[in-house]
């Protein structure tokens, strides 16, 4: 297993759609009471939403001293856990909230879900756009949408497009990564199936998985980061080695 140094700073990007106001809300807290401070950067605009992320995160690796702990949200999980992949040796771990596929995604419930809003965008506008967005789904997540879309501006179907179409890591490429990684889902959330968790969870080699629910997140942001902040410390105990899910409290 790759030594791993303790990092004092997350690097956290959000998920499709989303922002970092909504990663701040879900991490900030959970991991500044393990001595883990969080960057979040704001989305890049548009088609540039992988690739400027990618960029930015070999930046801030670049200019930090000791491996980067890595991480986010859906795409952000994605995203953070490919560059993972790609640089272990300067990698302290990587906290993975909702993992929506592996591989190609795009028949996956999350990619179909952002192609069809970014459809609902471009033919009706954004207004008209969230409100059939939102009309079925809680409160709490209509608010989350109405903020983060509007603050994404013109560049969001673009934006929406380009994560969906974009592959996340195949799990023969997870099998290789040899840091701690901590898997957080809903076990109620159909747009990120369990089943992607566990599927990850059993690919990577140093893993644990805690189990939350959709009305935990709902009532609470932080329980999605407890969720993942816990599952990076079980995982940072351990030897390469398939994990079995933990319920959250």
């Amino acid at each position: 297993m790759t030594s791993v140094m303790p990092a004092r700073t997350a690097v956290l990007l959000p998920g499709t759609g989303s922002d970092e106001i909504f990663v701040r809300a879900v991490f900030t807290r959970p991991l500044a009471a393990v001595g883990v401070a969080v960057t979040a950067p704001a989305p890049p605009p548009g088609e540039a939403v992988v690739t400027g992320y990618t960029a930015l995160l070999d930046r801030i690796a670049e200019r930090t001293d000791g491996p980067l702990l890595v991480g986010g949200v859906s795409l952000g999980a994605h995203l953070a856990t490919a560059w993972a992949v790609r640089n272990a040796d300067r990698c302290a771990g990587v906290l993975a909230a909702l993992p929506a596929w592996n591989g190609p995604g795009e028949t996956a419930p999350a990619a179909i879900a952002a192609t069809a809003s970014a459809d609902l965008i471009e033919r009706h506008g954004l207004d008209a756009a969230l409100s059939l967005a939102t009309r079925d789904v809680a409160p709490w997540l209509a608010e989350e949408l109405t903020r983060a879309w509007r603050r994404h501006g013109q560049g969001l179907a673009a934006s929406l497009r380009t994560a969906a179409r974009h592959p996340a890591p195949e799990l023969p490429a997870l099998r290789t990564l040899d840091v701690p990684v901590g898997i957080a889902t809903c076990v109620d959330d159909p747009v990120h199936p369990v089943a992607v968790a566990r599927a990850w969870a059993g690919a990577l080699p140093c893993s644990a998985l805690v189990e939350t629910t959709l009305d935990a997140l709902g009532a609470d942001r932080e329980s999605l980061g407890r969720a993942a902040t816990l599952a990076w410390l079980r995982a940072t105990t351990r030897r390469p080695r398939r994990s079995r899910p933990v319920r959250s409290c």
